[in-house]
């Protein structure tokens, strides 16, 4: 799956985003507020405990959310992609900065400032509306991130992590989608020792489910990952998950 996205309005803007939120003319609003910056792979584009209180909206590329546990590890909240806006909490609570947020591989987005966005909403109630929707939309996963974790092994926690993303910023209607995650990224992501990720996705290639490569892993039968994902073995007590 690509995740960059074409101007215009053939573009594909996955509906858990923002823009994939609005009409076509609330769109362009959006797109016209602020204005354009790229970062390059491995860019730290907003940053963990920081004052600021601008958001991206990514126009093309995908971003990584991570944040520091309290014994010094890094943990993955989350990944995002184009379409979503990125650091708007900030600059609703006016609190610092909860997490890290890093381009993985090229980024465009639009840099817009909270008095931008807050006058956008003003003046555009649905735009409002869309913004309050994907908040509440990513507290939500948050929340069935650690509901689905709950006693599940690792093999379940990566099939039903992949699963979510694929559905959440693949076409529909496709059963198969390609997600920009290194092996690593999957382990923080998924909470567990790279060497239980490479089991699991052992597990998953051999299924037919999927097929990796350099930091990218495909999707290839999403309902077959579904399948694995739902008759995920109850393990222990689940890791705990941070809510974004």
């Amino acid at each position: 799956m690509s995740n960059t996205r074409v101007r215009g309005t053939e573009a594909y803007w996955p509906p858990a985003g923002l823009l994939g939120r609005v009409g076509e003319a609330d769109r362009r609003v959006l797109l016209g507020l602020g204005h354009s910056v790229a970062y390059p792979a491995g860019q730290i584009t907003i940053r963990e405990a920081d004052t600021s209180t601008f958001a991206l909206l990514l126009i093309a590329g995908t971003v990584k959310v991570t944040a520091h546990a309290q014994d010094g590890r890094e943990a993955l909240l989350a990944v995002r992609m184009a379409g979503d806006l990125v650091g708007e909490l900030a600059g609703i609570d006016g609190q610092p900065r909860i997490g890290t947020v890093t381009a993985c591989g090229r980024v465009l987005a639009r840099y817009i400032l909270p008095s931008e966005l807050l006058d956008c909403t003003k003046q555009h109630p649905a735009v409002g509306l869309a913004l309050s929707a994907s908040v509440v939309a990513k507290l939500r996963t948050a929340t069935g991130r650690i509901v689905d974790f709950t006693g599940c092994d690792v093999l379940g926690r990566l099939a039903r992590i992949l699963h979510h993303l694929a559905v959440t910023y693949g076409h529909p209607g496709r059963n198969e989608a390609q997600l920009p995650l290194s092996q690593p990224e999957m382990a923080t992501l998924v909470g567990a020792a790279e060497s239980s990720i490479h089991k699991a996705l052992r597990a998953l290639r051999e299924s037919g489910a999927v097929v990796t490569g350099y930091r990218t892993i495909t999707i290839r039968d999403l309902d077959h990952l579904a399948r694995i994902a739902a008759a995920a073995e109850p393990v222990g007590p689940p890791p705990i998950s941070p809510i974004r």
